[in-house]
Parts: C-alpha cells; structure tokens; sequence
C-alpha cells in the first residue's frame, strides 16, 4: 500500500496536486477527517486485487477542530501496517492572500479571526508549524506555475515507491526569489555571465553554445568539481538522516544560463549514480 497524506496551507495548491496525483493513478479522496484515516486505511489494505493499493488523501484547516486529531489518526495508520508519506503544500503570505482576493474564496479560518484574510493565513501557519516539521515532502508553490507544480509532483510519485531519496536539481533566478523549500543553495553568479554576450542572450543553458560558454573557463571547471565533492560528502548524509527529498537549487541572475548549466550538471552527475533524481529550470522561460 502506498499512501499520501496531502495538507498544507488553505490556497497553496492541495487541490492542483491531488489532481495530479489522480492522473497517475493514486485513488484521491478530499476533505477526509484525520480520525476516519486509520479506518479508511483499514478498509484499502483488505480491498482484493489491489485496486486501492496508492491513495492519496487530503486533510487540513477545513476540517475545523477535527484536523488537530491527524497525529493520532496518522500513528492509529501506521500501528496498523499502512506506510505513509506526508505532503506539504506551502505559499507566501502575499501570494495567499492574492490568491483569495482572485478566486473569491473563504479562508476556512476567515470567521474565527475576524475577517481578515492575513490574519487567517497568519494563525492557520501556526497551527500548522508541526506538521510541515514533520512531512516527508515540502513545496513551496509561490513561485510555480501549475505546469512547474505537475513536473515536481510526478517527479516524486510518478515513479515507483523504492524507499530511496528524491533528489531535485533545480535552476532559478535570483531576481525571481529564491526558492523557499530549497535544502541547499548554490549561488554561481561568481562565474561570466552568457546574458552580456549579443549572440546567448536569448539562449539558455540547455543549448550547447551557452554550455560552451560557461564550462569553457577553468573557474566553472573547479567550481563544478568542488561542487561535486561536497554533494557527494552531503547526500548520504541525508540519506542517513533518513530524508525523503533533498532539493538542490542553483541560481543565477535571470535564472536562464548559469544556473541552468549547473543544474543540469548535478543532475547527469546524480544520474550516473543511479539516484533517483530529476531536474527543472523555474525560470528558464521568463
């Protein structure tokens, strides 16, 4: 059995998820009381001819005061032999609050603390501090478009549950704003930068000319070998420590070259291995 408990802040993309994790096959039910999950859970692991064997089950601040039963309800889960991962959707406060100016929506704790939208988002992030310490998988959905939040979903459940770490290579650009769940950061804005030469400009870093442009020079050279060694130093220890996903972020100015190139290079080098990794460049399209 493989399960997914989907939660996470209200508007940070729960719903945009589970879509996805319905289009790959996980049997999805919304709005589940934390204290009905053990039972449901019960209810899969006797279902003949595994036709629920990947359920992906959404519980969080709508459920009111029922949600603060998830602990005991994901502990009741495990007692009785139902293996689960805990997914965590997250957003800034601004793009939260610009979410629900746009949808219309009502937070579901907008009548508790007095009508304000910041004021919900604010105490429903509180609430939900021990969770996100607790999950399995974090994603930041601030600054991912819908097609970026698909990639990283299947990315992580697409494949085949084999109990080894994820590790996500990504590229972005720092005047886009770092990303908020990266476990590492990797600035290479030290190195020339493709954007001033007339011919890369409007190339990327998945081109050969501006790979050839950056790897070129014996500073990219060192720093991409001593890069290599401390990843190699830090991912087992990870691994160790018994982390489901590891996200690398590189970043550049712009996010389309530099960081790009780097991305890329980490995730060939983690593939060589034979880790389960994959790759995405946040802003290589802006």
């Amino acid at each position: 059995m493989e399960f997914v408990i989907v939660t996470g802040l209200s508007g940070a993309g729960k719903s945009r998820a589970v879509d996805v994790l319905e289009d790959i096959g996980f049997y999805c039910i919304d709005n589940m009381p934390p204290k009905l999950i053990p039972k449901f859970g019960e209810i899969c692991m006797q279902s003949e001819g595994n036709t629920l064997d990947r359920v992906a089950i959404v519980t969080d601040m709508r459920g009111g005061e029922m949600f603060y039963d998830l602990f005991d309800g994901l502990e009741e889960l495990k007692q009785n032999g139902g293996k689960y991962k805990l997914l965590f959707l997250d957003a800034n406060d601004a793009v939260l609050v610009r979410r629900f100016k746009e949808t219309r929506r009502k937070h579901p704790l907008f009548d508790v603390i007095d009508g304000s939208v910041e004021k919900a988002i604010e105490s429903e992030r509180r609430i939900l501090k021990s969770v996100r310490e607790r999950a399995d998988y974090i994603i930041d959905t601030s600054l991912l478009a819908p097609a970026q939040l698909r990639e990283r979903i299947m990315g992580l459940f697409y494949e085949e549950e084999t109990g080894g770490m994820r590790i996500n290579c990504m590229s972005f650009g720092f005047k886009h704003g770092s990303p908020p769940d990266a476990d590492l950061v990797f600035d290479v804005r030290c190195l020339p930068n493709p954007f001033y030469v007339d011919e890369l400009k409007q190339r990327t870093g998945l081109e050969e000319p501006v790979y050839r442009y950056v790897m070129d020079r014996p500073e990219a050279q060192g720093l991409r070998d001593k890069l290599f060694d401390l990843v190699d130093y830090l991912v087992p220890l990870y691994k160790k420590e018994g982390k489901s996903q590891l996200v690398i972020a590189v970043g550049c100015t712009g996010g389309k070259h530099r960081s790009v190139v780097f991305a890329e290079l980490l995730y060939h080098h983690f593939a060589a291995q034979g880790l389960r990794v994959s790759v995405n460049h946040r802003d290589v399209k802006k």
